[in-house]
Formats: C-alpha cells, sequence, structure tokens
C-alpha cells in the first residue's frame, strides 16, 4: 500500500460529491462537471464502473469516444482543472467491476498529470481524515473477473460465475484469482489503523443492507431460490468491527428504488449509495464533519 501526498494542514473540508456507476455515459459526466464548476465542492469521490463498458456499450451516443479515458475524461476533466485553478477538488477514483482493468495505464497516467488521484488499495489523508479505496465486489453472474475477488471463502453463489472460471483483460496469477479474498484485503489494508476517522470508497456495498438489494425476488436456479441480497459479507463484517466513519458504494443500480433507501447505518458508520438504474445522475453531497446531513439528488 502506497500512502498519497496529504492536504496542506492549512485546509479544511467542507463539501463532498460523490458519484458512482456512471458506466460512461456523456450527459452524466457532464452534469457532474457542471456541478463541480457551479459549487465547488473540496473532494470529489468517482466510485467505479466509470467507463463505457458492458452497460454503457448500449449506447451508441457514448461510443463517440474509443479510448474514453484519454480521449473524453481526462481532456475533460483537465479542462475543468484549468478553469477552476485553485479551487479544483481533489478528485479519489476507483474503477469497478464492469471497467477494465486493462484501462488502469491511462487512469494511473492521468494521476500522473494531477487529474486525479487513484486510490484503489492505497490511503490518502484529507485534513484529518483518512481516505481508502477498494474495488473488488464478490462473484457476479457476469464474466468480466478483473475486480471479482471470493469474498470470505471461495463460495459462489447459485447463478454467479468464479473468479475462477471468467475472464480478464489483464494477466493475474492463479493463487491471485483462486485464494485472494476480500476480507484478506480489508484485514491488510486497514491493518492497525484508527478507522476513527476514514472514510473507504468502496464499489461494492454490505451485504444484507438497504444499499444491496438486487431484483431477483422470485427467482430460482435449479430449485434454490435466489438470495436478493448480493452485496459483501466481507465489508459487513469489515464495517461492524472496525467501525468507519463513513463508507460509500454503487453496483446494485435498483437498490434505492427496491428499498427506498440510498443511506444506511451500521452502528457509528454512516453507508451512503450513489447506484441509481433511472436515467438521471445521482449525486450525493456530504460533509466529514456531518455525514448526518448527506443529501441525494436526481440530476
Amino acid at each position: 500500500m502506497r500512502r498519497l501526498q496529504n492536504l496542506d494542514s492549512g485546509d479544511t473540508l467542507t463539501t463532498c460529491f460523490f458519484v458512482s456507476d456512471l458506466h460512461g455515459r456523456l450527459g452524466h459526466y457532464q452534469k457532474l462537471i457542471s456541478t463541480i464548476a457551479d459549487e465547488h465542492p473540496k473532494v470529489v469521490l468517482l466510485g467505479g464502473d466509470i467507463l463505457p463498458s458492458g452497460i454503457g456499450l448500449s449506447s451508441q451516443a457514448d461510443m463517440t469516444y474509443r479510448d474514453f479515458v484519454d480521449d473524453y475524461l481526462v481532456p475533460e476533466f483537465t479542462r475543468l482543472r484549468d478553469s477552476m485553478v485553485d479551487s479544483y477538488p481533489r478528485v479519489f477514483v476507483i474503477l469497478g467491476n464492469d471497467d477494465g482493468r486493462s484501462e488502469e495505464a491511462a487512469i494511473l497516467n492521468a494521476m500522473a498529470k494531477g487529474i486525479w488521484e487513484y486510490v484503489q488499495d492505497k490511503k490518502t489523508a484529507v485534513g484529518d481524515y483518512a481516505v481508502y479505496g477498494y474495488a473488488y465486489v464478490p462473484p457476479t453472474p457476469f464474466l468480466l473477473k478483473d475486480w471479482e475477488r471470493y469474498d470470505v471463502s471461495r463460495y459462489v453463489d447459485p447463478g454467479c460465475v468464479s473468479p475462477e472460471d471468467g475472464w480478464r483483460t489483464m494477466p493475474t496469477s492463479e493463487h491471485e484469482w483462486k485464494y485472494a479474498t476480500i476480507q484478506q484485503d480489508l484485514d491488510r489494508l486497514a491493518a492497525g489503523e484508527s478507522l476513527e476517522r476514514a472514510v473507504f470508497l468502496f464499489h461494492t456495498p454490505p451485504y444484507n443492507t438497504h444499499l444491496d438489494r438486487a431484483a431477483r425476488d422470485g427467482k430460482q436456479i435449479d430449485h434454490v431460490p435466489l438470495d436478493v441480497h448480493v452485496g459483501s459479507i466481507a465489508v459487513r463484517r469489515f464495517i461492524e468491527s472496525r467501525q468507519p466513519w463513513i463508507t460509500l458504494h454503487g453496483h446494485i443500480h435498483e437498490s434505492a428504488r427496491l428499498t427506498g433507501f440510498w443511506k444506511d447505518r451500521i452502528g457509528r458508520t454512516h453507508m451512503f449509495s450513489a447506484a441509481h438504474d433511472g436515467p438521471e445522475l445521482a449525486l450525493v453531497r456530504f460533509s466529514l464533519e456531518n455525514p448526518e446531513s448527506a443529501t441525494r439528488q436526481l440530476i
């Protein structure tokens, strides 16, 4: 784990923007960039599934940019930075299970240019607060496995494809895709750390909450009913035992519509989701000092 550069000690964070699951939709990015320019948040967090792979490819408008990171995202955020100058926010990025890991190199190149900070499996500081990033999700029914891990064991839910049986855009070791778990990763990432002022930028939501409810009602595979909660058991156990201050999630687009909730709480931990299955951009605004006042706007 590499630690990134801190904010200057005199800086004070006020407003944070959180979005997730934009899937390369140009209209969503245009709304986000415009709102950043208007409101000047201090921090913007992009919670994965940001590229037009999979779902995003169904929109012909989003096929304008074959190299989405270098041809669209980097120029757009560069223009935003140049226009905002000193008020340009800290931008934190992780990828998600629908984003090919082959794009990680372009994300890192943009980081070197000061466009954003890629925080997958890293910790950085924002004033007195710590920000951690973690992209992996438990096994899904989809075949792209760049950002999938076994959760707490080598169990796979009915209807899902194991990390050993899918495909990847980048090579990885057999040991990693056979034996690595989300639980092990989180234990290592936060080992010995105080999480009293920690913010975790996850892609997966925690299991059995308002944030991981999938549209699987009444569905069965081989006469086995499917669990309607599809989040990570490891993430839930981590939140229960370590109690970070704020956790941010996406991944399950329909959950807020099905449950009526985009936020939840476990103990002292405030949990927010920016996933959305409607045509709007779901923008979560919150402050590190007062997460109880968080809001979600559909733009």
